[in-house]
């Protein structure tokens, strides 16, 4: 027993975490940048090195109904996708919340079309934000791997039972070869059991699920449903720490780096927050006192971290990798406005968007990005948002 270090592509780091979580079925189609997730996968399961049942679909909508069909019988599903394919079984995201199915899913997160981009940004999770699945942004192969395993063991809980995707950047993640810490199949399987479903369709044992509810009691069930989604928070936290534990590595639904004496907290999620760590570190030796927090848990929303840690610094700039369009920013950073919107001592927030359809934020870029928030804090001048770097 033990963890072994190698260096392996992010999208192979995902294939292998699934094998260890020993699914019974996986269900995808072939999109860039998601592929490659998909191709070893297939051949884990050709190799007979995964014991698993991989369906060959037509589609990402039939992706997802054979998973929530899998998982409704009791059987460990998985399924990954990106960008349109997201867009094309969003359908089918909403009724897996809504059967309460703890399906896993890795977004290989890119640009929604038109114009046609295969290159990533946020604006596909963002366009499903409300689908009721717990989601988590990874920063790195790392988190990739470990995300993937702690999803299938916050989602099987019966306190939880709910459908969870880990996000990661397209291609500047997923196509990089990283060194990772991967644990052993003895590991994984004291960490994440056979997966014992509390509710299945069975001939012997039927139950229903899904069935048609009318507008007096349809409320209520999506009232329940965001409850529970919401009291998933703990179980969550709960798994982190155990997974601490057992392997050294500390997560928490917001990862902050030197915020207790921040003037101001800059926030990202994702992979560019590994190069946002460097620019804050250069202007932390400048004198800048400059935090930064990576966002890893984006539901169920954090709302008290969010508050506790950000209300520490007087100014927050928010770089979003996807733009509400015609609305009023950055989805984040609309979502920290509106969290401090009711709290009597709450930070300016700036909204930046950037990176999007891949473009390269870099470390210089970061910084100027912190001087341009602290320019307009200064003058009381802060706009709804700005798009970084755009040519005029």
């Amino acid at each position: 027993m033990g963890s072994k270090r190698v260096s392996l592509e992010v999208s192979e780091v995902c294939a292998e975490a699934v094998r260890l979580a020993d699914v019974d079925v996986v269900a995808a189609y072939p999109i860039t940048p998601q592929t490659h997730i998909a191709e070893v996968l297939s051949e884990m399961v050709a190799d007979g090195v995964l014991d698993a049942e991989y369906i060959n679909v037509e589609s990402e909508h039939s992706a997802m109904s054979c998973c929530i069909g899998a998982s409704a019988a009791g059987a460990r599903s998985f399924t990954a996708t990106s960008a349109q394919g997201l867009a094309l079984m969003s359908e089918m995201l909403y009724i897996a919340s809504g059967l309460r199915l703890p399906i896993v899913m890795a977004l290989v997160t890119r640009t929604l079309s038109a114009p046609l981009s295969i290159w990533g940004d946020y604006s596909d999770i963002m366009s499903v934000r409300d689908c009721g699945w717990i989601t988590l942004f990874a920063e790195d192969g790392q988190e990739v791997f470990d995300f993937t395993l702690q999803a299938f063991r916050i989602a099987e809980d019966e306190r939880v039972l709910f459908p969870a995707m880990v996000c990661m950047d397209g291609f500047h993640l997923s196509h990089v070869l990283e060194p990772v810490d991967v644990i052993s199949e003895e590991e994984a399987r004291d960490f994440l059991p056979v997966y014992r479903p509390k509710y299945r369709l069975h001939p012997s044992d039927p139950v229903s699920m899904g069935c048609f509810a009318m507008p007096d009691y349809f409320s209520e069930i999506k009232k329940r449903q965001d409850e529970e989604l919401k009291g998933s928070y703990p179980v969550i936290l709960e798994v982190w720490r155990e997974w601490e534990e057992r392997f050294g590595r500390r997560y928490a639904p917001l990862m902050s780096y030197w915020v207790d004496d921040a003037e101001m907290i800059l926030v990202i999620a994702g992979g560019y927050a590994g190069t946002a760590r460097l620019a804050v570190e250069g202007m932390r030796k400048r004198g800048m006192k400059v935090g930064l927090v990576s966002w890893k848990l984006w539901r169920p929303f954090p709302l008290d971290d969010v508050r506790e840690i950000l209300g520490k610094a007087p100014l927050v700039l928010v770089v979003d990798r996807a733009l509400s369009v015609g609305g009023a920013g950055g989805p984040i950073a609309n979502e920290i406005r509106a969290a401090f919107y009711h709290e009597k001592v709450r930070p300016q927030v700036v909204s930046m968007v950037a990176g999007l359809s891949g473009r390269d934020v870099l470390q210089r870029d970061f910084e100027a990005m912190t001087k341009r928030a602290m320019e307009l804090a200064e003058r009381g001048e802060i706009p709804y948002y700005e798009m970084y770097g755009v040519r005029e």
